[in-house]
This record gives C-alpha cells, sequence and structure tokens, in this order.
C-alpha cells in the first residue's frame, strides 16, 4: 500500500479499482477511501436487498503471538480474550488508565497462542504503540500487518452464495456461524474467512494478502453480479451501520466517552483474573452508573438530526438546558423515516420518552427508541 508522501493520505491496493468504478473519493483515516460509486441510497439498498462489496483494507491488522498472547490481551484490552475458544471473534474495547475509549476493535483467535486484532484505520497505529507498552516482561511478539494485508467485506442477504460459490469447501463457508473465523480458499487464494459485519446484514470479511485483493475484488464482483451485488462506499457503510445501531468511533466513541455511557458495559469482563488497564476507573463508573447514556432516536417529522444537535425534553422553555446531543444522524434509507444515535440524561433514557432536537433553530419531535432500528430476518447462520 504505497504513500505518495508522508502527508499524502494512503491508498488501499484496491485504488486503482475503484478508480475504474467511478468512485467519488474521500480522506478517512489517513486513508483515500471510496465514498460512493455513483450513489449511495442504491450502494445501501443493494446491501439491505442483495449484496454489496467493500473495500476495508484501511481497517488495522496486529497479530499476537506467543506462549502469554491471552493473558497479554487479557491485562490490555477490557475483554476476555483468553477466554475465547480458536475460530472464534469477540468484539472488546482498548481504553486509558481513565477508562476513556481509545478504540474498539474485534479480536479473532486463530490458535491457542495467536490472536488477529483488528483496529480502526485512524487508530491503529496509536493501538500499536498502546498495546506494545502494555507488553512488558510478557513472552508476546505484536506485529502489525496493515501494509501487507487487504480486507475485502460481502455484506448483505447474498453473500453466503457469492463467497461460498467461490470457495474451495463450499460447505464450510455455509457452516460457518457468526463472530467466527477459519482460514480458506477463495477464488483460488488463501484467506482468512469470518463472519461479522458492521452492517446489520449477514456477511463475510476476507483477509487477504495485499498483493492478491484486486484478483479477489474482481472475483467476487464478478460472482455477485446475477445477485445483484454491487461496490458499495463509505456512505452506504455508515447509513447502513447507523440503522444497525452500531457506534462509530469519533462520533459515538472516544477518550471522553466510557464503555458504560456507551451501552457497552457488557464488553467489560471486571471479573477475569487478570489486572487490565483501566480496571479500577471502570468498577468506580459501573457502581456510579453513567452520567448520559446512548439511546436511538426516531423522528415524527422528515427532518434529520445530525450529529451536534442539541436534545431537549419535550415542550421544555426555550431557557432550558439541553438534556443531551446528537451523535450520528441521517433520514433511515430502509425505514423511510429520520433515525439518529445521542447522548442524554439517564432520566430522558427511557424507551417512548419523548424528546425534541433542535433543527437549527427549529425544534422537532424525536422519539427515545432503543436500537438497532432495523433488524434482519433471522436466518440459519445466527
Amino acid at each position: 500500500m504505497a504513500d505518495a508522501t508522508a502527508s499524502d493520505p494512503r491508498r488501499t491496493p484496491l485504488h486503482a479499482e475503484h478508480v475504474g468504478l467511478g468512485a467519488t473519493f474521500t480522506p478517512f483515516g489517513g486513508w483515500e477511501m471510496p465514498l460512493r460509486y455513483g450513489g449511495e441510497l442504491a450502494e445501501h439498498r443493494a446491501v439491505r436487498e442483495a449484496a454489496g462489496l467493500f473495500d476495508l483494507s484501511h481497517m488495522g491488522e496486529l497479530r499476537a503471538t506467543g506462549p502469554d498472547a491471552g493473558r497479554f490481551l487479557n491485562t490490555a484490552l477490557v475483554g476476555d480474550l483468553a477466554g475465547v475458544g480458536v475460530g472464534r471473534a469477540k468484539y472488546t474495547l482498548l481504553v486509558d488508565d481513565d477508562g476513556g475509549i481509545v478504540d474498539d476493535l474485534i479480536g479473532y483467535r486463530l490458535a491457542d497462542d495467536e490472536f488477529l486484532l483488528v483496529p480502526n484505520a485512524g487508530n491503529a497505529a496509536a493501538v500499536a504503540e498502546a498495546l506494545r507498552e502494555r507488553a512488558g516482561g510478557l513472552d508476546v511478539e505484536l506485529a502489525d500487518e496493515t501494509s501487507t494485508t487487504a480486507l475485502i467485506a460481502v455484506q448483505g442477504p447474498a453473500a453466503e452464495g457469492v463467497v461460498a460459490g467461490l470457495a474451495a469447501d463450499r460447505a464450510a463457508v455455509e457452516g460457518m456461524r457468526y463472530y467466527r473465523a477459519a482460514p480458506a480458499t477463495v477464488a483460488g487464494i488463501d484467506v482468512l474467512l469470518a463472519r461479522t459485519g458492521y452492517t446489520g446484514e449477514d456477511g463475510f470479511e476476507l483477509y487477504a494478502p495485499a498483493e492478491r485483493a484486486v484478483e479477489l475484488w474482481r472475483a467476487l464482483l464478478a460472482a455477485g453480479e446475477a445477485a445483484g451485488l454491487a461496490p458499495a462506499g463509505l456512505a452506504a457503510r455508515d447509513s447502513l451501520r447507523l440503522e444497525a445501531g452500531m457506534p462509530l468511533h469519533g462520533n459515538e466513541l472516544g477518550r471522553d466517552v466510557n464503555p458504560y455511557e456507551a451501552g457497552l458495559g457488557g464488553v467489560v469482563a471486571l471479573g477475569k483474573p487478570e489486572p487490565f488497564v483501566g480496571r479500577d476507573a471502570l468498577e468506580r463508573l459501573a457502581e456510579a452508573g453513567p452520567a448520559r447514556v446512548l439511546v436511538g432516536l426516531v423522528g415524527a417529522g422528515r427532518r434529520a438530526a445530525r450529529a451536534g444537535y442539541a436534545v431537549h425534553a419535550a415542550g421544555a422553555d426555550a431557557e432550558a438546558a439541553a438534556i443531551g446531543a446528537v451523535t450520528s444522524g441521517m433520514p433511515s434509507p430502509t425505514l423511510g423515516h429520520p433515525v439518529a444515535l445521542a447522548f442524554v440524561a439517564p432520566e430522558h433514557a427511557e424507551p417512548g420518552t419523548a424528546v425534541e432536537v433542535d433543527l437549527r433553530g427549529r425544534r422537532e419531535p424525536f422519539e427515545v427508541v432503543d436500537p438497532p432500528f432495523y433488524r434482519r430476518p433471522k436466518r440459519r447462520a445466527d
């Protein structure tokens, strides 16, 4: 993955493919990424109705190996990675000493002494640095494989058929359960195949050598054409993840947010035997309860709430202080009405609570709901 200069955004191994498909690009997390190829609504609908093909090669890949790998991750992260079985994945968090979220990431256990961690693009370097600092005295090696790894995702109800049709072992793809990962051969390319996702749909992630990325991308694109698969950019990825109620680092998550505020208290394994960074702070925060709560909002009208807009109690007078703020919001392409995520005071967080969002000087009615806003039909892989 080449850099033009140190200050220019990085490009994934698939950049020329995106150019050829007519993509519009945007800087994201230090990378130049496809925002859309044509219309983001069409890309969104393709994922909900058929399948979307995403280039996620900007995400970080960090491999931890060694006899102490599991214990190391249990001291560095809030979750119990040492308790995860081989071939399974776990969503977890890296926090600072005060319990603030440095990043959210997925960890895959590939062997008893081997894990793959996938941090967000803009945080990959910070996560790698923090992990190295936390590895002192343990028999573990940490390798940054971001530059040599391509990550392609196929998401949507047709995803299984597309990937399985190219796999050397079709039954293994069809039999893979959610939040699992295993080596596979797809389109003649050896990959790590995972079944996770960030769209609210069924789907797969394929971790492949960077030099085989174009070959794999083209094979998936061709195999999915008859099923309605379409390349999809970051705009569709954002609207899909919002409908699914999934937090985004920089919007819902950051160093000024702790797991209990973000509704991620269940990710924190306070009972694991290993002491971990941020544990004391998180124990205090768990006992005190959150000062604000991340909730979903559904609009009664057509105007969408956007990040930063103030949330007010319903009927509050103009001088009353806001009770919270929107972190993400847009009209839902699937549901046909505005949806948003927002932090609000706990006393206004009960589902069904009526609130108002200040939409550039005019307050519009919204209702508090439990995310996700969209739930896909249950399928066998669940």
